[in-house]
Parts: structure tokens; C-alpha cells; sequence
């Protein structure tokens, strides 16, 4: 079966991201925030389809700014659910709307989202978490974050292993920043 590794590199939407996001850590809010919205809209559609709306998605959504999108209310939704530069789907739209409030709400009990997902790189019983456990953990906390989402978007920022082949060079360039994936639990 091929993998990302065997057709991204030189395609020119694919190649970018694979070479310098998939995998890569990444701890400030708002590409978080990001990643979070573009996973949850990829489901049923291709990642190329992200990728090409990306910058659409950044307009619509105010930069990914998790204040703005939190505070948005049903003109925003109109506005959404008419923009052809994002992913015209109500409840796709609700839930990013919605897990902006819970980032913001992060914050506060945390000190913010990478913060949140550190302190719950262990389970319950202190092992490492899985990603059924990190799924279940994410469906209290967040909508729209069914098992493919949630584990795409931890595999997209290092806290799931298996975004590379160890043979990529990307891989090699990803372990040397230390991923949390390697981190114990």
C-alpha cells in the first residue's frame, strides 16, 4: 500500500506539507487550531482538497485566531456556509466554532491547548496513550473528532508515530526535534 512518503515529495501541494508539517511538531495555538479545523474538514474529501483550500480556510476563519472564531455567532455561520473557499458544511462549521470555545477554555485549565495535549500524553494508568484512548479523550472535549481526525491530527503534529517512513528524510529531521511520540509517558 503506498504511503504518504512514496507520492508527496515533488507533488506541489503534497510536497511542501509532507517535507515541513506532517509529523513536525508544532505547539503554537493557532496552527493547532489549524490542523484541528483542516482534519476535521478532510473527513469524506481528499487532503489535496485541503490543501488547495487552505488559504481559504485562513481567510474565512480569521487567521485561525481561536478568540475570533470562538466569539462567532449566526452571521458568521451564514457567511461560512456560503464561502466557496471553505468547506460549505453546517456541521463542520459549528464544530470548529465550538472547539475554539474548548481551546479557549484550555487556557484556563491548562494553559493552553499543546499544554492540555502534554498533560494527557498519559492515560489513566500512566502509560502512554494510545490512540483509542486519545480519541475518547478528544470526544469529551472537542466535536467532530472521530477516530481517522483524531489520529491524523496527533500523527500530523508528533504526538502519534508513523507519519514517515524511517527511510524518509523527513523522519530523520523530525527525530531530531525530539516529537512527543519518543517522549515517555
Amino acid at each position: 500500500m503506498p504511503r504518504y512518503c512514496d507520492y508527496a515529495p515533488g507533488h506541489p501541494l503534497h510536497g511542501p506539507y509532507h517535507d515541513h508539517e506532517y509529523g513536525f511538531p508544532a505547539r503554537e495555538e493557532r496552527a493547532l487550531f489549524e490542523r484541528l479545523v483542516l482534519e476535521i474538514n478532510q473527513a469524506g474529501l481528499s487532503w489535496e482538497t485541503m490543501l488547495r483550500k487552505r488559504e481559504g480556510f485562513r481567510r474565512a476563519y480569521h487567521g485561525f485566531d481561536v478568540d475570533a472564531v470562538a466569539g462567532y455567532g449566526e452571521a458568521d455561520r451564514a457567511r461560512l456556509l456560503a464561502d466557496p473557499g471553505v468547506v460549505r458544511n453546517r456541521l463542520k462549521v459549528d464544530a470548529a466554532i465550538h472547539n475554539a470555545q474548548a481551546i479557549r477554555a484550555l487556557r484556563d485549565s491548562h494553559g493552553g491547548f499543546a499544554r492540555w495535549l502534554d498533560a494527557n500524553m498519559a492515560d489513566e494508568a500512566g502509560r502512554r496513550r494510545d490512540k483509542a484512548s486519545w480519541v475518547k479523550l478528544f470526544k469529551r472535549t472537542f466535536r467532530f473528532t472521530g477516530g481517522e481526525i483524531v489520529g491524523e491530527f496527533l500523527m500530523s503534529l508528533g504526538y502519534l508515530p508513523g507519519a514517515h517512513r524511517e527511510t524518509c528524510p523527513a523522519y530523520a529531521r523530525i527525530l531530531a526535534l525530539d516529537p512527543p511520540w519518543r517522549r515517555g509517558a
